[in-house]
């Protein structure tokens, strides 16, 4: 069971992790990357303890722009039928 329900808005991005984080009771931080956010992950662990929390997040939030644009279908050419 998780130690809590954490939005994403509550945890601070961390340059030097490369991870959001969130203090945890026995001093250290929970982490989770942006990778790990990306590919549906919800759980943000802490890296001196056993304890983890669940980060509450929009998913589409975090999908690669490039995945988000639309493909438009091929245009459908007349075939000539003798």
């Amino acid at each position: 069971m998780s130690y809590d329900d954490v939005e994403i808005e509550d945890m601070e991005w961390n340059e030097e992790l490369k991870a959001y984080t969130y203090p945890c009771p026995c001093g250290d931080l929970f982490q989770i990357t942006k990778e790990e956010l990306k590919i549906g992950e919800e759980i943000a662990r802490c890296p001196s303890c056993s304890l983890y929390i669940t980060v509450i997040y929009n998913m589409e939030d975090f999908i690669d722009q490039k995945s988000k644009t639309k493909v438009e279908p091929a245009k459908q050419q007349p075939v000539a039928v003798a």
